[in-house]
């Protein structure tokens, strides 16, 4: 199995930006398909960002088009999410999950058994 730990969370301003990472560990990252999921308080969790295992294939959320970028960099088994024009609706815990199923990532939660921890993401407006 793979081990996934999130970091790079952190309390900001809105309009500042962060960049995520998501470190994975037991098994290479070009073997999972990606994604990034969050949670606001309160709320259930929801889709954010999917990468393919190459890495060429991606999609975002509709709320954060334009504003998040998903990339990974498989040698060095990171997949990171550079997050701009942060809103305060945007605060959640920020979750990295691994799809060993597909080459593909998906908007689907049920498509990823690996989760890691999650990093907290407040942005105070």
């Amino acid at each position: 199995q793979v081990q996934l730990r999130e970091s790079g969370g952190g309390s900001v301003q809105a309009g500042d930006s962060l960049r995520l990472s998501c470190a994975a560990s037991g098994r290479a990252l070009g073997a999972f398909a990606m994604g990034w999921f969050r949670q606001p308080p309160g709320k259930e969790r929801e889709f954010v960002a999917h990468i393919s295992v190459s890495g060429a294939t991606v999609q975002y959320a509709d709320s954060v088009k334009g504003r998040f970028t998903i990339s990974r960099d498989n040698p060095l088994g990171t997949m990171f999410l550079q997050m701009n024009s942060l809103q305060s609706a945007y605060t959640a815990t920020y979750y990295c999950p691994a799809n060993e199923h597909s080459q593909y990532g998906s908007d689907w939660q049920g498509a990823y058994r690996y989760w890691g921890q999650g990093t907290q993401v407040t942005v105070s407006s």
